[in-house]
C-alpha cells in the first residue's frame, strides 16, 4: 500500500476509529476532517439554539445528529455538541437548558432518560503526560433507561449509568453506575439502591 493509500483509508475512517475506541493523534491524517465537521455542526447548534417550537428544535437536532428524533423527545436549548453525529437519543428522553454533549467516542441516551439543566456528557479525554497531550482518547457514554440525570453533573468518558439509576445534581461520575442505584458527590460513590422505593 503506497503512503497516500493509507492516508485516505485513515481520513475516510477517522469516525469508525474514534468510535472504537482508538486514540488519534491531533497530527493523525484524518484529523482535519475531524475540524471540518467541528465547524459545521457548530453552525447548526447556532441555529438550533435560536428555535423556540419543539418540532422545530427536534427537526434540527435530527440535522445535527443524523438520526430521527422521537416526537416525545424534548430538548430545551441552549444545548451545546461538538459533533452531534455519535449522539444517540431514544425515545421520550428529556434534556433540560444547558447541556453539553462532547460525543466524538460515541454517546447513546436510552428510551426515558432524564438528563437536568448544566450537565456534560464527554466521551473525550487526553493523555495526562504532556508529550502526548494533543491525543484524542475516546469512551463511550452510555445511558440506560429511565436513569434520571442531575443538574450541573458531569459524566466522564466510557462510563455507564445503569438502568433507573439517579445522578445526584453536582455529582462527578468516575466509574459505572449500577442499576438501580443513586450515586452522589465529587467523585460519586454510591448512596443506596433505589430498586425497592
Amino acid at each position: 500500500m503506497h503512503t497516500s493509500d493509507h492516508t485516505n483509508k485513515d481520513a475516510k475512517n477517522i469516525w469508525q476509529r474514534l468510535m472504537t475506541g482508538e486514540s488519534i493523534s491531533m497530527d493523525d491524517p484524518g484529523y482535519s476532517r475531524v475540524h471540518e465537521v467541528v465547524e459545521a455542526t457548530r453552525k447548526l447548534v447556532l441555529q438550533l439554539n435560536s428555535l423556540s417550537e419543539d418540532h422545530e428544535i427536534r427537526q434540527k437536532l435530527a440535522e445535527i445528529t443524523g438520526r430521527k428524533i422521537d416526537p416525545r423527545t424534548t430538548v430545551f436549548p441552549p444545548f451545546y455538541t461538538n459533533y452531534g453525529k455519535n449522539i444517540s437519543l431514544g425515545k421520550q428522553v428529556f434534556i433540560n437548558h444547558l447541556c453539553s454533549m462532547l460525543d466524538l467516542g460515541g454517546i447513546t441516551i436510552e428510551d426515558g432518560v432524564m438528563i437536568g439543566p448544566r450537565v456534560n456528557l464527554i466521551s473525550e479525554n487526553h493523555p495526562v503526560n504532556p508529550r502526548h497531550r494533543n491525543t484524542l482518547v475516546p469512551g463511550a457514554v452510555l445511558i440506560e433507561k429511565n436513569a434520571w440525570i442531575g443538574a450541573a453533573s458531569t459524566i466522564l468518558p466510557g462510563i455507564t449509568v445503569g438502568e433507573n439509576s439517579v445522578v445526584a445534581a453536582g455529582a462527578l461520575v468516575t466509574k459505572d453506575v449500577p442499576a438501580h442505584s443513586l450515586v452522589a458527590g465529587v467523585p460519586a460513590k454510591i448512596i443506596k439502591s433505589i430498586q425497592d422505593i
